[in-house]
Parts: C-alpha cells; sequence; structure tokens
C-alpha cells in the first residue's frame, strides 16, 4: 500500500509536469541529455519531499530544486564535455511550448530558433530567471525561486530583455 507522501509527490507532479519539462528543455542539449537531467531532477525532488514546507507553494520549491540540478548538470556534464558553446545551438531544439520539434517554417519558427540560441548563451542564473519569466511566474515566486528581492528581479529582467531585444535584431538582421 502506498504511503500518502507518495500520492502527494505523484499528484503534485502530475500537475506541474510540464514546467518541470521546461526547466529539462532550457538546461538538456541533446534529447537523452535532457532525460538524463529530467530523471536526475526527479530522483532529488522525491528525495528532499520531506524537506518540502506544506505551507509554501509546491511550484516555487520545485523551481527551486529544479533549478539547482539543472544548474550543477550544466557545470558537471555540459561544460565539462565542451559540447555546450554559447553560438550554438542546442543539438534538436524543441518547442518548449508543445515539447516537439517545430514543424512549421517562417518567422515562427525563425523567432522560436533564435530565442533557443539565444537562451543557450545566457549563463545559468539569466536562463532560470528567463525561464520562470516566461512560465508567467510573479516577481515574489521568482525572487523566492532564485533567492532573490522581487526589486532585484525587476531590474535584472528589465536589462535581460533589452540585451534580449538587440541580439534579436542582431540575429535577424543576418
Amino acid at each position: 500500500m502506498p504511503d500518502s507522501n507518495e500520492d502527494d509527490f505523484t499528484a503534485l507532479l502530475a500537475e506541474h509536469g510540464p514546467s518541470l519539462r521546461k526547466v529539462t528543455l532550457t538546461y538538456g542539449v541533446s534529447a537523452e541529455d535532457r532525460e538524463d537531467l529530467h530523471q536526475e531532477i526527479l530522483v532529488q525532488l522525491w528525495r528532499s519531499f520531506a524537506s518540502h514546507d506544506r505551507t509554501r507553494p509546491f511550484a516555487t520549491w520545485m523551481y527551486r530544486v529544479a533549478l539547482n540540478v539543472a544548474i550543477s548538470h550544466v557545470r558537471r556534464v555540459v561544460r565539462g564535455r565542451r559540447i555546450f558553446t554559447a553560438v550554438e545551438p542546442p543539438l534538436d531544439p524543441l518547442d518548449p511550448r508543445t515539447n516537439e520539434v517545430p514543424t512549421t517554417e517562417g518567422p515562427t519558427a525563425e523567432r522560436l530558433s533564435i530565442l533557443q540560441r539565444l537562451m543557450a548563451g545566457l549563463d545559468e542564473w539569466d536562463r532560470a530567471l528567463l525561464l520562470l519569466h516566461l512560465e508567467e511566474r510573479s516577481y515574489r515566486e521568482i525572487a523566492d525561486v532564485l533567492g532573490l528581492s522581487e526589486s532585484n528581479v525587476g531590474t535584472r529582467l528589465s536589462r535581460l530583455r533589452q540585451r534580449l531585444r538587440d541580439l534579436t535584431d542582431k540575429e535577424m538582421k543576418r
């Protein structure tokens, strides 16, 4: 008979699974790397589930654990193999909304490809900030996950958006 912790954990993962997949899409290089990272995140979430404060939102705790695992993964595995540089796109880029390789051509596919290349060039913390922003998390939630103040989140996001606009303009002119 499964215990209630296992049931709670399974239910919460079912609810927040798509957000968790976006973390793996953002930090993984290849399909295999993303799957390894996803498994690593799940293991760490389960190991630390007992420490989750049930009075606080699960999503905030989940993102904090997942992003810490993902950032450690990038530092350990990806940089160690020197597969990933700021100018190389992911090996098989996926649309983070559908978790599939985009099949459309034209401006939407081009913008998605540019965004993925730009995100790959960001440091791990800016990538986390952008991911949480694209997930439409509030400044308070982002601050809780990343251990920043809300005003710092706003400032960093503003600078990051401007930097991405400038880089996107350069990419589009190519």
